[in-house]
């Protein structure tokens, strides 16, 4: 009997893949991205401590954005990369979340890089 296979479990498949080969280190953490029908995330992450070090979200109060369309993507992206600079990071490592670099997930990286972050 053939199993139907979901959306979610091909994305999953692919984070994995990507996941194998990049990792975020103290000098250059993790650019993590997750995007629901709702909202959209991004997380600064340094894998070598297992730690969090800087996040935004369109469900934080000081994004000013609600909802996960385009417009809330570039906020997130800008918003992300200010709280990463004022902690002392310039350069990560994206991590497109088995997402297509397409959409909300393009609009949130190239927000980021024009707000200064380097990838």
């Amino acid at each position: 009997m053939i199993r139907k296979i979901d959306k979610d479990e091909i994305r999953g498949r692919i984070h994995k893949r990507i996941r194998r080969k990049l990792s975020g280190t103290t000098a250059r953490p993790r650019l993590a991205v997750f995007r629901s029908l709702a909202h959209i995330y991004a997380q600064v992450i340094d894998d070598s401590l297992g730690k969090t070090l800087v996040s935004a979200s369109s469900v934080d109060k000081a994004a000013k954005t609600n909802g996960g369309n385009l417009a809330a993507a570039k906020a997130i992206g800008k918003l992300v990369a200010e709280r990463a600079k004022e902690k002392g990071i310039t350069a990560v490592v994206f991590d497109r979340g088995g997402y297509l670099y397409h959409g909300r997930v393009k609009a949130l990286a190239d927000a980021a890089r024009e707000a200064g972050l380097e990838f």
